[in-house]
């Protein structure tokens, strides 16, 4: 019996709900971060660690918490996790200070690894239908624009207002209520989960967490010193194994053999160079707008209402552009429009100027908004449509990473100016952190330009095992494929029942495109 129009209303707003969590919790705790420095008495590293250890984990974790929902029931996967958020999140408000602060975060990370992946699953297990379901990614990639737009200015309202820690006892409220909601939700397993990779996993965890130490930690203690070696030391040695662990299994955590393809090898790079960006600029104008301009955290987050909206603005631009011209002409423009926003800061030093930073602000927006459905369907295109879900799951823990390396190594620029904490000194010093941005968006339209077909893929290859072509007589089916939320969700005209695989991350407009299979 498929759910009633009111239960599949329910299991929506269920949904969205744990996207609103996640988003809100980043994005109004970016602008809060000055009152923190100054409430914990912490240094920009603190800082740097009290945004970059939820986001090492996140990453690290997205990818298992997918398959353990496959496993044990995504229902029963988005409960545990979240709870897990939402008591966290209490014990992030009461956290006495910078170091309790980072360890709870950390607990915060593992619940909200749990929410996106077991979402979608939810999401595709009620909306079988496929105009149902675009409709509902839709509402869902709606929720996760408003909630970038607005939790700037939500965070700096309630900082100024009652203190940051209201932005962690906000999220119990939403919380209690969709996990009391989530007992009349149906559950969703995959038929076939994928096997276990706990060795891979480790390696990852590793690999992540000491190659945030080094980029945080060095510019601080000394590329000399005995911690930072050591973490230099394991991630020379945990590149190399986690590469050949994943290369001798059957089913690894990351499949490395899709990096043989350019396009896909492209889609990574961009996503982790476009977070990046993402990351360090938030980190770096909530700094400069409160700690040097002394501004209020509420006055802070409307200066960042340029690049918001136009995060909300672009998407559905970016998703018209890539279903019917391809993904190549949306990551040239975003590339573009990056780059060109860190230049106006660079060459023509824009933060002197308040009306020509604020243009670079909405030009950084737009290289945002564009970039994540060409990201998605880049490396997807020309997978077979067992590996789709898996593909799309890389690059959405690319962004993640981008994001934490980003925080890393912009605000290690920034801390290797000890001094950095009058108007003259902190533009000295955020001079290289603008170029590191230009770099970033140059670096995506390089690659999109050289490694991106200029043409769609339209033919996706043929899984193993399956037949390569169509037979005499065989009637021509075509494969749709709906890209939100960090999920890819596939199916067939001939073929109500979705083949989907639920991916984390972040939710942009969606995009659907239709292909001779």
């Amino acid at each position: 019996m498929s759910p009633t129009g009111a239960r599949r209303l329910l299991v929506l707003a269920v949904c969205c709900s744990s996207l609103f969590l996640v988003s809100l919790d980043n994005t109004a705790l970016n602008v809060a971060l000055p009152a923190m420095q100054r409430d914990l008495r912490t240094s920009v590293t603190g800082l740097q660690w009290t945004i970059d250890a939820y986001l090492i984990v996140l990453a690290a974790l997205l990818l298992f918490s997918g398959a353990l929902g496959d496993r044990l029931g995504h229902r029963r996967v988005f409960r545990t996790g979240l709870a897990l958020f939402t008591a966290s999140s209490v014990l992030c408000s009461l956290a006495p200070d910078a170091g309790w602060l980072i360890v709870f975060r950390t607990m915060q990370a593992v619940g909200g690894s749990m929410l996106n992946p077991a979402a979608m699953a939810l999401l595709t297990n009620v909306f079988t239908g496929r105009r149902e379901r675009a409709r509902a990614i839709g509402v869902w990639s709606t929720v996760q624009g408003v909630t970038m737009a607005v939790g700037p200015l939500i965070g700096g309202l309630l900082t100024d207002a009652a203190g940051w820690r209201w932005i962690f006892l906000l999220n119990v409220p939403v919380g209690v209520l969709a996990l009391t909601l989530t007992g009349r939700v149906p559950e969703a397993r995959a038929g076939h989960p994928r096997r276990p990779d706990p060795v891979g996993q480790l390696l990852v965890i590793v690999l992540l967490a000491t190659l945030v130490y080094v980029i945080i930690q060095a510019p601080v203690s000394g590329w000399t010193a005995a911690p930072v070696v050591a973490c230099a030391g394991a991630v020379l040695l945990a590149l190399p194994a986690l590469l050949r662990v994943e290369s001798s299994r059957r089913e690894p955590l990351i499949e490395l053999r899709f990096f043989r393809q350019p396009a896909f090898t492209a889609a990574v790079l961009s996503a982790i160079l476009a977070f990046a960006a993402m990351g360090g600029f938030l980190f770096l104008a909530a700094l400069y707008w409160q700690n040097i301009r002394h501004l209020a955290a509420w006055e802070a987050g409307v200066r960042l209402l340029p690049m918001a909206v136009m995060t909300i603005v672009c998407p559905p631009l970016a998703g018209r552009l890539t279903a019917t011209r391809g993904p190549r002409p949306p990551l040239i423009a975003s590339g573009a429009a990056t780059a060109l926003s860190g230049l106006l800061c660079t060459v023509l030093d824009a933060p002197h100027h308040s009306v020509l930073l604020l243009t670079s602000y909405a030009l950084f927006g737009i290289g945002f908004g564009l970039i994540n459905a060409p990201i998605t369907d880049t490396a997807v295109s020309g997978m077979p449509r067992a590996q789709v879900g898996v593909a799309s799951a890389i690059t959405a823990t690319s962004r993640q990473v981008g994001n934490a390396l980003g925080v890393a190594v912009i605000g290690a620029v920034l801390a290797a100016d000890a001094h950095a904490d009058t108007t003259a000194t902190f533009l000295r010093a955020a001079r290289p952190a603008w170029w590191i941005i230009t770099v970033c968006g140059a670096g995506v339209l390089a690659l999109a330009a050289l490694l991106v077909p200029s043409q769609r893929r339209d033919r996706p290859r043929p899984a193993s095992g399956s037949a390569p072509g169509r037979g005499p007589g065989r009637r021509s089916r075509a494969v749709w494929i709906i890209t939100a939320g960090g999920a890819t969700v596939v199916g067939t005209t001939d073929d109500p029942t979705p083949h989907a695989r639920p991916l984390p991350d972040d939710a942009t407009h969606p995009v659907i495109r239709v292909t001779p299979h």
